[in-house]
């Protein structure tokens, strides 16, 4: 039979172990837990292991965000934390209402300004953030909103980085996820832009035209170019060919007359031959053309008669 004193010697343990599970706490890496003394701030503890006084000395319980629920946690993160916030509606400077989505990556720097600046951390960054986000949006057309998203990132996480930091909390990065215009905008979008592709196809086109034209003219100039050169190079080789049949036909009367001298002898004129001559080839070619035509004789018919008479005398003396 269990005496008395054994009960309670099992309490005096039972009590201890409950004690010294109260006394000692174990802080995971980057979590913190913020310690309140009769229900004042007493201290931020550390991670490892922390001695507090049992029922004395208490955490104190603050809002955080989990699986998109807000609940209520002694337990501090530290560490970086994305908040995806629901589609808001916003209206742009050209009063176009959108639906924007927004992420936020925030980190807990001062867990005693996060516990007693604020009262629901989560909803009052949510909050912040839309706000901030709808004075953005309101300042900018659609076209720009939608094509200045880095811009918007930019200056939302200014503003909302200055703003937390009352609270503790570090604004690392802003993202927007999806700028959704209405229906009505996407389909005259989308037309714009198929009359805007039209257009460049249009201009690609005429602009490849205007090339091959160009080209082609330049080809045609060049080709007109190549062939009057060579027509001036065959009429200066036609021309230097005549002049060079002249100079050797001048050359050949010229030894003619030389030789037809020395044949005649100085009493005969060998100008006198040579035209005798070629009043002989004509009557020739005259007499084996055509007998009806009238042949007109030249008017100093004494002079073609010196000329048969020199050439008789001339075969005479051969």
């Amino acid at each position: 039979m269990i005496s008395p004193i054994t009960y309670v010697l099992i309490a005096i343990a039972i009590l201890a172990i409950i004690f010294v599970k109260k006394t000692l706490v174990i802080i995971p890496q980057s979590e913190t837990k913020i310690i309140e003394r009769l229900g004042r701030y007493h201290a931020t503890l550390k991670p490892g292991i922390n001695i507090i006084i049992p029922f004395i000395d208490k955490a104190k319980n603050i809002v955080v965000l989990r699986h998109g629920r807000y609940v209520y946690s002694n337990n501090i993160d530290l560490r970086e934390q994305v908040y995806d916030f629901p589609k808001q509606n916003v209206i742009t400077k050209d009063n176009v209402q959108t639906e924007i989505n927004a992420l936020l990556y925030f980190q807990i720097m001062d867990p005693f300004k996060a516990t007693y600046e604020i009262d629901n951390l989560p909803n009052a960054i949510e909050k912040l953030t839309q706000t901030t986000l709808r004075n953005i949006i309101g300042e900018l057309e659609l076209d720009e909103t939608l094509t200045s998203r880095d811009t918007i990132n930019t200056k939302l996480r200014a503003v909302l980085d200055d703003a937390t930091d009352k609270w503790g909390v570090k604004v690392n990065r802003v993202e927007l996820q999806d700028i959704t215009p209405p229906s009505t905008v996407l389909n005259a979008m989308e037309k714009q832009m198929q009359a805007e592709r039209n257009k460049r196809a249009q201009i690609l086109t005429s602009e490849g035209e205007k090339a091959a034209e160009i080209l082609a003219s330049e080809g045609e100039k060049t080709a007109m170019i190549n062939r009057a050169e060579a027509q001036k190079q065959q009429q200066i080789l036609h021309a230097e060919g005549e002049a060079q049949a002249r100079i050797r036909k001048a050359e050949a009367e010229a030894k003619a007359i030389e030789l037809i001298s020395e044949a005649v002898g100085k009493s005969t004129n060998p100008a006198n031959y040579l035209l005798a001559q070629k009043y002989i080839q004509m009557l020739e070619q005259l007499a084996q053309g055509d007998k009806t035509k009238t042949v007109y004789l030249p008017y100093e018919a004494t002079n073609l008669m010196g000329s048969i008479g020199g050439i008789k005398e001339l075969f005479k003396g051969e």
